[in-house]
């Protein structure tokens, strides 16, 4: 599902159902030597979609540990994410010379809890969520505006190891197109972007949403999906 919103250089992977059983690869078992067994199950699952992509790139399995703020060390030369949440897990990578960032995000398709919508966007993003479900009820708007800032988050950290608020990415969504792109306003050193574009499918569900930051000099605005660039 998640390879519908991609180009093709980015390696994914995903699951939509735990392995019963499945054990630890070697060198993660102290991660989650004390979760329970849902955690347990999930971050298994994950991480085997990460080396599952990571093979298709070419790298041998190998644990993937954490960084000082608990997002992946990846392997040298590349850049990815991942997530999961209730019956999904998926993964996806990247060489720097195909992306400079990636951020993905899955979340059931359903409202937020009460009074999470008014806490994760703002006022401008609120008269946006009141017209898009005007526009087409059946989709939870809220819940695909959280997993977009997920997804925005995810591909800003690593290129600044600073982390965002919620308010800190102001978001315009278009359905037509089914893209969305994110101001981000909080200061930032360096040529990061100021705004990220990406992707959301609503299916089977879930509302899964990507950011993929194109490699080289970071612009202000910063698009992998210009014309020419295919999806799978």
């Amino acid at each position: 599902m998640i390879e519908l919103l991609l180009p093709a250089p980015v390696a994914c992977a995903e699951a939509f159902a735990d392995m019963a059983g499945e054990s630890c690869f070697p060198g993660e078992e102290h991660l989650i030597a004390r979760a329970v067994p849902g955690r347990r199950a999930e971050f298994v699952t994950a991480r085997r979609c990460a080396r599952t992509a990571l093979g298709q790139l070419g790298f041998a399995p190998a644990p993937l540990l954490p960084g000082p703020r608990r997002d992946p060390r990846w392997p040298a030369g590349v850049t990815g994410s991942i997530t999961h949440c209730r019956g999904y897990r998926a993964a996806a990578v990247a060489l720097a010379g195909h992306a400079a960032g990636l951020g993905i995000d899955a979340e059931p398709h359903e409202p937020l809890p009460g009074g999470v919508a008014a806490s994760i966007s703002t006022a401008g993003e609120r008269d946006t969520l009141r017209r898009l479900r005007h526009t087409d009820p059946a989709v939870h708007w809220d819940r695909l505006l959280f997993s977009a800032k997920e997804s925005i988050y995810k591909a800003w950290f690593p290129l600044t190891r600073h982390e965002l608020d919620f308010g800190d990415a102001r978001l315009a969504i278009d359905p037509a197109g089914r893209t969305f792109a994110g101001h981000i306003t909080a200061p930032a050193a360096g040529p990061v972007p100021r705004t990220m574009h990406g992707r959301y499918l609503v299916a089977a569900g879930l509302v899964v949403t990507v950011v993929l930051v194109p490699p080289g000099p970071t612009r202000r605005s910063s698009s992998a999906w210009s014309s020419g660039t295919p999806a799978r």
